[in-house]
């Protein structure tokens, strides 16, 4: 039960966040340091009143392993969002960030030393070529967007690439910071509420670096159309209400994704996220009406056939489809 739940909170809760963040970039493409402040704020408010019961609660973990942890959380987390300022579409990002098994399996070899079978290279290879193809098409989109002198097309390109340098530097940050937090949970054991707060609430004294950025957005919020909020028919500006709506559905992913982790194996919680990332991609694409051509379908499908692949789900299918007869055939 807690599962479907959680499964259920994950894709529900992670599609409208797509839609919001996506209502919002589009209107304002640099907003992505107030949107991950109120991500943070929000989180650690409830986490500080629920989880901690106001601060009289002692952590688990000690607060020194947070701090590191916290460190590349939220790094991972401002670079991802603010990679949204440097001509990044939507759909790029999300695919981009479904490389997360790549710089895990990378991370995996030099610090933990581990070994891999051959269908996990091959998986591996297939969501590296995949990525490399929706890459390389939408570098082509920027310089079809940017024709004219060579100036004007140059510099776009520039911006864009170091949108795609963020992005790889947030995947391999968040693929070691996965490491760090196994081996915490190995030790201490696994506390996904008490981590879900202070991965989100040691981190916010360091936006008061970015704070004349969340000002100067917040001013252009409040400035944005009103209209009527559903239900309780207050009125408020528009994009403070996509806001509201992306905080909220916010909590309600992340919040589904900590307890699948606690409850399902690794390779369960990775198919669950990468799926709902195919489903979000999807709903950019139909319903946002984002450039995405063929070769973009070609390098989503690779880059779903080798997450499929890596997580053993299609030889998992297979057995099940053989049924016990096969299993007793082996056995022989």
């Amino acid at each position: 039960m807690g599962t479907a739940f959680a499964i259920v909170l994950v894709f529900v809760g992670c599609c409208c966040n797509v839609v919001s963040l996506e209502l919002l970039v589009r209107q304002f493409p640099g907003c992505g340091n107030i949107v991950t402040f109120a991500q943070f704020l929000f989180i650690a408010l409830e986490g500080f009143i629920f989880e901690t019961k106001f601060g009289t609660k002692k952590p688990a973990i000690p607060i020194r392993n947070y701090v590191i942890m916290v460190t590349m959380f939220f790094t991972v987390s401002v670079i991802n969002n603010y990679s949204l300022n440097f001509n990044i579409a939507m759909p790029l990002h999300m695919i981009f960030r479904s490389g997360s098994l790549i710089a895990n399996m990378i991370l995996g070899i030099i610090i933990l030393k581990k070994r891999y079978t051959a269908s996990k290279y091959m998986s591996i290879a297939l969501i590296s070529a995949g990525i490399f193809i929706c890459t390389i098409m939408s570098a082509k989109q920027v310089n079809v967007a940017t024709e004219g002198s060579e100036e004007q097309g140059f510099y776009p390109l520039i911006h864009w690439l170091i949108g795609i340098a963020m992005l790889t530097f947030a995947l391999l940050m968040s693929a070691r910071m996965g490491i760090f937090q196994e081996t915490l949970y190995k030790q201490y054991g696994k506390h996904s509420k008490e981590a879900l707060f202070y991965n989100h609430c040691l981190p916010l004294p360091g936006f008061l670096l970015l704070c004349t950025d969340i000002y100067n957005h917040a001013v252009h919020f409040s400035h944005s159309t009103p209209t009527v909020v559903p239900v309780v028919g207050v009125t408020m500006p528009i994009l403070w209400l996509y806001l509201l709506i992306n905080v909220i559905t916010q909590y309600v992913c992340i919040r589904g994704v900590f307890i699948l982790t606690t409850e399902c194996a690794s390779l369960t919680v990775t198919l669950v996220v990468t799926l709902r990332k195919f489903l979000s991609l999807i709903i950019s694409i139909m319903y946002f009406q984002n450039p995405f051509t063929t070769w973009h379908w070609v390098g989503t499908a690779v880059v779903f056939l080798g997450t499929l692949l890596y997580t053993e789900v299609l030889s998992s299918v297979w057995a099940a489809l053989r049924g016990p007869g096969g299993k007793a055939k082996k056995a022989e």
